[in-house]
């Protein structure tokens, strides 16, 4: 992508962008997270857990050396039997530490992103075997990000270990002629303390990361002006095309309307700026029906195709603006207008059928 495109996406990602990029698994994921819980996992072994299987082994290894005649190797079933006794005091010793980076690296990445199957990701793509965009990763704003956090773990790691034994020099060469389970012992207490400092540290760049992380999933997923506007278009319908559809529908509906106007027992008119057409038979219906109603040339329309038909026109300015704002189409007259409506009825029967308009 060049510069030019990335400056032009100046707008955050709408809702249907971030769906459409987690569907498609790409999501934001820090990989110092795992790093992060693996750290805690070996800290909570080393604490809890290494000492009593070191003890367990010694034990183990006491016994075979103090011991040999209990351990015969005449056979190949023995030697077998010898490292299997082995391999399992080995398993029993490195089993919870196995244990425990695998969960808490699961769950690491569970509580960045809920797990869901996306096959997108192990499909096939050529692109992928792009040299150029295999450069753009390594040596791209993204990779030098991976470089700098990996020469911030290297140099804190080794400033850690550089000062934990300069403290303890003295006191390793004095346990080197000690016991070997002392060895261990002081072994343990000083990777622990490196630990210890190396877990701060790895909180601390996780928290940078995940921060990095989803600020630059974010940026990415950032949109043009023409993109949300294409998308709305996608989501809502083309504007023009829903214009010209409701252009249609209106005609449809002017055109029944003066179908209908025939058929109207009066109209009411405004003289020139509204009319509305009012049919009235005793056998169809309590009340008159707007069978037709309009503003500007549909009143004049409507007014033309009732004088032609012979059908009383009343011109009455307030009750027009009034019905033609208060009733719909195909819709009885309201209570409010019986009293008015029905004194131009009882005009219009009282009239001779030569009748065409009364003021």
């Amino acid at each position: 992508m060049s510069d030019d495109d990335k400056d032009s996406k100046t707008e955050a990602p709408t809702e249907k962008k971030i769906h459409d990029a987690v569907e498609k698994g790409n999501t934001p994921f820090s990989r110092e997270v795992p790093v992060f819980a693996s750290t805690i996992a070996i800290y909570l072994f080393l604490v809890f857990f290494l000492p009593d299987g070191v003890a367990r082994m010694n034990e183990t290894l006491r016994d075979l050396f103090e011991k040999p005649e209990a351990w015969r190797l005449d056979t190949g079933s023995d030697v077998l039997s010898l490292f299997r006794h082995l391999g399992w005091e080995a398993g029993a010793l490195l089993l919870p530490v196995l244990v425990m980076m695998m969960l808490f690296g699961i769950a690491s990445s569970v509580l960045q992103n809920l797990p869901s199957p996306v096959l997108e990701r192990v499909r096939p793509q050529i692109s992928r075997l792009n040299p150029m965009k295999g450069f753009t990763r390594i040596f791209g704003k993204q990779g030098l990000v991976e470089f700098g956090k990996s020469l911030i773990k290297i140099l804190v790691v080794s400033l850690v270990v550089a000062l934990v034994m300069r403290r303890d020099y003295f006191a390793a060469l004095d346990t080197m002629f000690s016991e070997p389970a002392t060895l261990v012992y002081m072994l343990i207490g000083d990777v622990s303390k490196v630990l210890l400092v190396i877990l701060f540290a790895t909180f601390f760049v996780a928290a940078i990361d995940v921060t990095w992380t989803r600020y630059h999933w974010f940026t990415e997923l950032r949109m043009t002006k023409q993109e949300i506007k294409e998308e709305m278009k996608q989501a809502q319908g083309d504007p023009i095309v829903k214009a010209r559809m409701r252009s249609i529908q209106r005609d449809r509906a002017r055109r029944r309307m003066m179908t209908a106007v025939p058929r109207a027992t009066l109209v009411i008119a405004n003289p020139t700026h509204f009319a509305v057409a009012l049919r009235y038979v005793r056998e169809e219906g309590d009340a008159p029906v707007v069978v037709a109603k309009g503003q500007d040339l549909v009143a004049l329309k409507i007014r033309e195709i009732a004088e032609q038909n012979g059908i009383p026109v009343f011109e009455d300015p307030p009750l027009a603006r009034s019905m033609f704002a208060q009733v719909s189409v195909d819709s009885v007259i309201p209570p409010v207008f019986y009293k008015a409506v029905a004194e131009l009825i009882h005009r219009v029967y009282a009239a001779s059928p030569q009748t065409r308009r009364v003021n």
